[in-house]
C-alpha cells in the first residue's frame, strides 16, 4: 500500500491531535491546507463534546466532518449526518445506577449542551476543558428537551481500573468504553467512533485503503479496523498499539504532523512520476 492513495485522515483528539497543553500546532493547520488541496478529507473524531471540538479546530470547521461524542454525533457543517441517542428512560436508569459509586462525578452529554450536577470547583475546573457549553443542573434525572448523546463519567482514581470493572456488566445493553485515564463513557451500542467512521466512508465512496487514522486510547479501537493505515500514538494505551498497524511519534512530538508530512511527501513523489 502506497500513502499518496489516501483520501480521509482521521484523527482523535485528546493524546492524539492536542499536545498535553490540549493546543492544536500551528503546523497542523498548515497541513491542512495542504492535505485540502490534494482533496484529502480531515475528520475529528473525539469522545469530547461538539462544542469542544469545534473550539479547538476554528477556523477550519466548515471544510471537514466532526465525529464527536465517541460516535453519537457525526456533523459536517450544521448537517447531522448521523445521531444515536439513549432514551430518558435509560438516563434514568443509569443515572441511579451510578450514584451508588463514591468519588465520580457524572456528565449528562446532550446535543444541546451538557448537564452536570457537581457542585466540586476543581472538578468544574478540569471538566471545562473538554465542554464548551455546559449546564449545572439539580438534578440530571429531571434533564428535559434535549437528545442524550451518552455519559461521560469522571473517575479521579483511574476509570479502568476502579470503575469499569464494576459496570462491564452493562456491556451487553450498552457501549462501555475507557476513554481516558479518568474517563469512561456509556452510550448506545451502535455509538463508537468505529461504527461512524464506517458510515462516513460509505457516504463518501472511500474504502478502508484509502483512510487514515490515528489514535491513542480504547475509545479509539473500532476506528483501527476502518483503515488500512492506522497508527496508535507513541503515548498509546497498550490495547491500541497491538491493534494498530503502524506507530506514530507521540502527541507532544508531534506524531500526527509527522506522518502527515510523509503523506504530502509521497503525492508530491507519486505526481512526479
Amino acid at each position: 500500500m502506497k500513502l499518496s492513495q489516501v483520501k480521509l485522515v482521521v484523527s482523535d483528539m485528546d493524546g492524539t491531535l492536542l499536545n498535553s497543553q490540549g493546543h492544536v500546532s500551528q503546523d497542523f493547520f498548515n497541513l491542512f491546507e495542504d492535505l485540502k488541496k490534494e482533496n484529502i478529507h480531515f475528520v475529528a473524531a473525539s469522545g469530547r463534546q461538539y462544542y469542544s471540538i469545534t473550539d479547538k479546530l476554528n477556523g477550519i470547521t466548515n471544510d471537514i466532518t466532526i465525529i464527536a461524542e465517541n460516535g453519537a454525533l457525526t456533523k459536517q457543517q450544521d448537517n447531522d449526518l448521523i445521531l444515536i441517542n439513549l432514551s430518558k428512560s435509560e438516563i434514568e436508569n443509569l443515572v441511579t445506577l451510578l450514584r451508588e459509586f463514591k468519588d465520580i462525578d457524572i456528565v449528562l452529554c446532550g446535543k444541546k449542551t451538557a448537564y452536570i450536577e457537581s457542585q466540586n470547583k476543581s472538578f468544574i475546573s478540569f471538566f471545562k476543558e473538554f465542554y464548551a457549553k455546559y449546564q449545572q443542573v439539580d438534578d440530571l434525572t429531571n434533564v428535559e428537551n434535549d437528545e442524550f448523546l451518552k455519559l461521560a463519567i469522571h473517575c479521579k482514581h483511574g476509570s479502568e481500573t476502579q470503575l469499569y470493572p464494576h459496570i462491564k456488566h452493562l456491556e451487553s445493553d450498552y457501549k462501555v468504553k475507557v476513554s481516558g485515564e479518568v474517563w469512561l463513557d456509556i452510550s448506545h451500542l451502535n455509538a463508537n467512533k468505529g461504527y461512524a467512521l464506517s458510515k462516513l466512508q460509505d457516504c463518501l465512496g472511500i474504502t478502508s485503503d484509502q483512510t487514515m487514522v490515528f489514535g491513542d486510547y480504547n475509545n479509539d479501537l473500532e476506528m483501527m479496523d476502518c483503515a488500512y493505515f492506522s497508527y496508535a500514538m507513541q503515548n498509546a494505551h497498550p490495547n491500541v498499539k497491538a491493534a494498530a498497524r503502524f506507530e506514530t511519534k507521540s502527541n507532544n512530538d508531534e506524531g500526527v504532523e509527522y506522518i502527515l508530512r510523509a503523506l504530502l511527501e509521497d503525492i508530491k513523489k507519486s505526481k512526479l512520476g
